[in-house]
This record gives structure tokens, C-alpha cells and sequence, in this order.
């Protein structure tokens, strides 16, 4: 059983990786994300953040976490542009994200905490075509992205199938080939395992590591670490709208159940991270 695990694992990243390469640029060190003291006020006047400032290396995979309700969404959704700052600047690249909204959704790819709310087309294929249509491409192009995304999930022969017809990890499978075909450079997932149970946990780590194996730069948000902390460069944590703590995750580890958050048995243990594909 443990071995077919493994083989599934490692065909997943080749797929990927062999489907999506990522042309990293020649700076190692260059941030991608670049984010400058921003703040979001709401409609009723309260803050879902305030005097964000962070940045994000090419290439990292970084996991932000904290409980329900301490901005990390709010946060996540001003990388692409969903929502725009109330004060502050996030560049892409270099670029400021107001200034072209349509070239930060293709650079930041989001998969949702519901993924039925990403769900746009009558079929899977369809559902997957809906974001190069909405680029223009001509046809040979929107089939060629479609085809390779699909293959590189699993969800090929499902392409004619309903999307509400699908587990909750085939849905969630389905938004990572969404993002695929944009062809983005970062990909974000906001608490991508929720309501998974532990196959289903397992492929979609699997697939998260497969990107990141394939040069896209990884943000992944979520209140319960033990899933994804052994892979994490980096661990940032939020509470009540602002950034609390930010470092590599074993030297601040000690900080996390102080603000809402539970610590991995291992840590509780005193032993390091281990995978849960291992």
C-alpha cells in the first residue's frame, strides 16, 4: 500500500513538473512579492489588516498561518488584485499589482478554501478552458493548456464529467488545473486542506510539492500546521490583522499556541517535522 502511495507520488511530480516548468529569473535572491506596508479597511470601517509588510523570495514555499479571522485570506487576496489596499503598494515582480489587473491574475494563481466557488464551466473540461479563454488564445493554444493541466492532476478521463459531480479532492484537483492552464509563477492556496480526508490530504500535498518542485513559488495558508510544516522555508504568523511572527518554522514554533494556533505533535514531541507522505 505504501508503495503504490509513493509511486502515485512521484508520478504526480514528474507530471507537473515535466507539463509546468517555471523559468525562474537569474537572481536567485530577487522577491517576487513585495509588499509594503499595506492595510485593508472594510466597508463597516474595520480593518482585515494593517501595516503588512513582507516579502516573499522567488521560488519559497512559505506557510502563513493563523486562526479563523486573522487576516490571512484578506491578505492573499490583494496578490492578484480580488481586493486593492486601502493604504500600501504589493508589487509583482517589480510591478505594481493596480496597475494591471488582468497580468497579476495570470502571475498569481489562487485555489479557494470552497471549491465549488471556482467552479465556472458546465464541464471539466470547460471549467478549465474558462481562464486561457478569457486571455484570448486561440483555440490550438486553450486546448493544447487544457490537456497538459488535466494530465498533470489526474482528471483526463474525467474531462466531459459535471464538476459538481466530483469528490471533494477531484474539485480541488480541478482548481489546481484552473491555475495551471494560466501558466502563473505563483500559486497560492488558501487552506487547501479543508474537509479532506487523509487520501485526499495526501494528493494534494502531493501536488503542491510537485509545483513547488517545478519552480513556482508556493503561499499556503491554514490554521492547522501538522499537514504541510515539514516542507514549509519559511513560517509566517498572523493575528488580529497584522503580521506577529515571520522565520524558519523550528525557531518559532515555541510562539505558535500563543497566538491560536495548535503545535504539531512532533514539535510537542521535541522531534523534528515529518511528512505526511513519508
Amino acid at each position: 500500500m505504501f508503495e503504490l502511495v509513493r509511486h502515485a507520488a512521484r508520478s504526480t511530480q514528474l507530471a507537473i513538473r515535466n507539463s509546468h516548468p517555471v523559468t525562474r529569473n537569474s537572481q536567485p535572491d530577487m522577491n517576487i512579492i513585495e509588499i509594503e506596508n499595506i492595510s485593508h479597511r472594510f466597508a463597516d470601517g474595520k480593518y482585515g489588516i494593517e501595516g503588512i509588510n513582507l516579502n516573499i523570495r522567488e521560488g519559497s514555499l512559505v506557510v502563513i498561518a493563523g486562526p479563523n479571522g486573522s487576516g490571512k485570506t484578506t491578505l492573499l487576496r490583494h496578490l492578484n488584485g480580488l481586493l486593492l489596499p486601502t493604504a500600501g503598494t504589493v508589487r509583482l515582480a517589480g510591478i505594481c499589482v493596480g496597475q494591471d489587473l488582468l497580468q497579476a491574475r495570470q502571475f498569481v494563481g489562487m485555489m479557494f478554501q470552497d471549491a465549488d466557488s471556482q467552479i465556472v464551466g458546465e464541464t471539466v473540461y470547460e471549467d478549465v478552458a474558462f481562464g486561457p479563454e478569457n486571455l484570448r488564445l486561440d483555440r490550438s493554444q486553450i486546448q493544447s493548456r487544457v490537456k497538459i493541466a488535466l494530465r498533470a492532476v489526474g482528471l483526463s478521463e474525467l474531462a466531459h464529467q459535471r464538476p459538481h459531480l466530483l469528490s471533494g479532492g477531484e474539485k480541488r484537483r480541478l482548481a489546481i488545473a484552473g491555475i495551471l492552464a494560466m501558466e502563473p509563477r505563483v500559486i497560492v492556496f488558501d487552506e487547501p486542506f479543508s474537509s479532506l480526508d487523509y487520501p485526499g490530504v495526501k494528493q494534494i500535498l502531493n501536488h503542491i510539492l510537485a509545483l513547488h518542485q517545478s519552480g513556482h513559488t508556493i503561499l499556503v495558508t491554514t490554521h492547522d500546521l501538522e499537514k504541510i510544516i515539514a516542507h514549509a522555508d519559511r513560517l509566517i504568523l498572523m493575528h488580529g490583522g497584522k503580521i506577529v511572527r515571520d522565520g524558519m518554522p523550528a525557531d518559532i514554533m515555541c510562539d505558535v499556541e500563543a497566538f491560536g494556533v495548535r503545535k504539531p505533535c512532533t514539535f510537542r514531541l521535541g522531534l523534528e517535522a515529518e511528512s505526511w507522505l513519508d
